[in-house]
């Protein structure tokens, strides 16, 4: 029998393990910066540009279903691609995958912030939205790779979950800033020197990883264009009842070709060799579940935000600046809960954060829903309606999702294998961003026909109606969530899946 080799590994060898024996190997700290950068960036994305549509509006003419596209072009290819994306960084390599993304959503972004038109403006939030569902799951992916033992892994996904959801919360400040002082098309090009940094930090930092086998290594790109097609299928039908109502045979034609679309994608799932979602995965209890909070969670934050921005411009008459400075008090109650969850879930788990963090959230919407009440009211603009009828729901809010942020994601991973570690990331995400795409279709135009409704003659009033009923649904979403977290297994039932 042959002797084993005494010598140590080469050097290359013992570097691809990043915590060996509970310590963190050199240059974690900046893979951890590399990748909650990134996700700052793609995230960021989603909500910077809410502030800047009246302003886009005004330029290039676009309808109120055009500037929906704007949000949804990048949110409904971020969230159908997610998956593939996901299973490309499995399959191709976090880093190959990382870089791939940064590239695409760079040049995406200066194509876009050129746009003349609208047409050309909404295909590049679309490429962007392509690039994000590479790069989002790539970087989770680097941190579940890097970090290995459980409660570095745990610190590593708070700051992670913490930097993404300040994102998603001051993109409305620096979309303000911005188009106040730059004119809008800067919310677009402030991504070009953060994508060019990006690139040659990971060139240096970020390591090679293992690739799947030749054999393996195929990706579902007709699970992908179908999952895609029907969720593109689902909100185009949702957008159009604002104009064709519900029983049109163009709403009714795209709700049925979105659902065969997504039967289709479930029967490839079923039937090819290498599926972009393997359907044994979603039979984890743990894992099904956390994503469809997920999903609630997400139609009811990104309404949110859309919805505010608003009713900020529209209603309180604040302008570009005045509105994305509005959403400070959400933003920091955002980091600030996602710092508590932080600290708190090796001793309690995910169950009771994720409970207590929608209920608070549900709360805010109830409240937060007042606003239709509210109107526009005389003096509005001069804040006495923000304070009055915002402020305080508004952190309410926006601190029970930022509780539930770090835990559900950590429910959503836990367990998973090295191998799948794309492949979770890239669901949690994807869910969060279809949640986000039909619940913001669907909230948008129950707005707009409650406005339309309305006809009082005050403007002012009848959007804030609106507005105060689309978010009065939203807290059914939050509700649902703080329900269905019960399901999750308790504290004891995650330890042990995270060490087995």
């Amino acid at each position: 029998m042959r002797a084993a080799d005494p010598s140590p590994p080469p050097p290359a060898i013992r570097k691809a393990g990043p915590a060996a024996a509970g310590r963190p190997a050199r240059g974690t700290t900046a893979i951890l910066v590399i990748a909650c950068t990134a996700q700052f960036m793609v995230i960021l994305d989603v909500s910077i540009v809410n502030v800047a549509l009246p302003a886009i509006h005004a330029e290039l003419c676009l309808s109120t279903a055009g500037q929906q596209w704007i949000v949804n072009a990048y949110t409904l290819a971020f969230a159908g691609l997610l998956l593939l994306g996901g299973r490309a960084a499995d399959l191709v390599g976090t880093r190959r995958a990382f870089l791939t993304g940064v590239t695409a959503f760079t040049l995406a972004s200066l194509v876009g912030g050129f746009a003349p038109g609208g047409p050309l403006l909404i295909a590049a939030r679309a490429v962007q939205g392509v690039g994000g569902a590479v790069l989002a799951p790539a970087t989770l992916t680097l941190i579940m790779r890097t970090f290995t033992e459980p409660a570095a892994r745990t610190r590593a996904m708070g700051a992670w979950s913490a930097v993404m959801a300040a994102g998603g919360a001051v993109g409305g400040v620096i979309g303000g800033v911005l188009t106040e002082y730059a004119g809008w098309r800067w919310v677009l090009f402030v991504n070009v020197p953060i994508g060019a940094g990006l690139l040659a930090a990971a060139l240096v930092c970020v390591p090679s990883a293992p690739t799947a086998p030749a054999g393996l290594r195929r990706l579902d790109l007709p699970g992908a264009m179908t999952v895609t097609a029907g969720l593109t299928a689902l909100v185009h039908g949702t957008i159009a009842t604002e104009t064709h109502g519900w029983g049109a045979p163009h709403v009714w034609g795209s709700f049925v070709t979105g659902t065969l679309l997504l039967a289709a994608f479930v029967a490839i799932e079923s039937r090819v060799a290498h599926p972009l979602v393997p359907l044994a995965v979603l039979r984890r209890r743990t894992l099904a579940t956390a994503n469809l909070l997920v999903l609630g969670m997400g139609a009811a934050a990104f309404s949110m935000w859309f919805l505010l921005s608003l009713y900020f411009q529209q209603v309180l008459g604040r302008s570009a600046i005045g509105a994305g400075l509005s959403f400070l008090p959400g933003s920091l109650a955002i980091v600030v809960g996602a710092q508590v969850s932080t600290r708190l879930i090796a001793r309690t788990g995910p169950r009771p954060l994720i409970v207590t963090g929608m209920t608070i959230s549900t709360a805010g919407f109830v409240w937060l829903s007042r606003i239709g009440e509210a109107g526009g009211g005389s003096g509005a603009g001069s804040g006495a309606g923000y304070a009055s009828a915002v402020l305080a729901p508004f952190v309410l809010a926006t601190l029970g999702a930022g509780l539930s942020l770090v835990p559900v994601t950590a429910a959503a991973t836990t367990g998973t294998a090295p191998a799948e570690a794309g492949l979770a990331s890239g669901l949690v995400n994807s869910s969060r961003q279809i949640g986000g795409a039909l619940g913001l279709a669907a909230l948008t135009t129950l707005a707009a026909h409650t406005t339309a409704a309305r006809a009082s003659g005050d403007t002012a009033t009848d959007l804030a109606a609106g507005y105060g009923r689309a978010l009065l649904i939203a807290s059914a979403f939050t509700a649902c969530a703080a329900l269905g977290a019960l399901a999750l297994p308790g504290r004891r039932s995650n330890a042990k899946a995270e060490t087995t």
